[in-house]
């Protein structure tokens, strides 16, 4: 039986990380960003069942684990989209998983970090237009909603 096309949205308030499907939003002037999962990476990996950060106060590296998600359908790596400190976990979304499946850009986020090299790493990042682009390369019949 084929699937549904994706049905979701991309917020243009935020960058993306199109290699592993997340979301960062600058936050306030303080430099701090949260991170999340986008609508799109929860279509390809399935509903969520469980995620774990790593401890608040852990350095990584762009590329390197952030934490873990388990779906419906497999455990998957999430990779930090950029260097930084963690500073909070989302222990909401840790705890009642679903969340980050009802509300993935607004209550759902992961987690919150200090990046290390803004400046530098934010080129790997793309705005909502690219995204969209990443999508429909992906899934042609994709209905991005606004």
């Amino acid at each position: 039986m084929p699937r549904s096309p994706f049905r979701g949205s991309v917020p243009g308030d935020r960058l993306y990380d199109p290699r592993h499907d997340l979301w960062v939003r600058r936050d306030g002037d303080n430099g701090t960003v949260v991170v999340g999962i986008t609508a799109f990476g929860l279509f390809l990996s399935g509903e969520l069942v469980a995620f774990t950060a790593k401890p608040r106060g852990a350095r990584v590296e762009r590329g390197r684990g952030l934490g873990t998600v388990e779906s419906s359908k497999t455990v998957l790596a999430v990779h930090a989209p950029l260097s930084l400190d963690v500073l909070d976990i989302n222990e909401i979304a840790e705890e009642r998983p679903g969340l980050v499946n009802r509300e993935p850009y607004g209550a759902g986020w992961l987690l919150s970090g200090l990046p290390l090299d803004w400046d530098a790493e934010r080129a790997f990042l793309v705005d909502g237009s690219a995204y969209i682009a990443h999508i429909r390369a992906q899934e042609p019949e994709a209905v991005i909603e606004p």
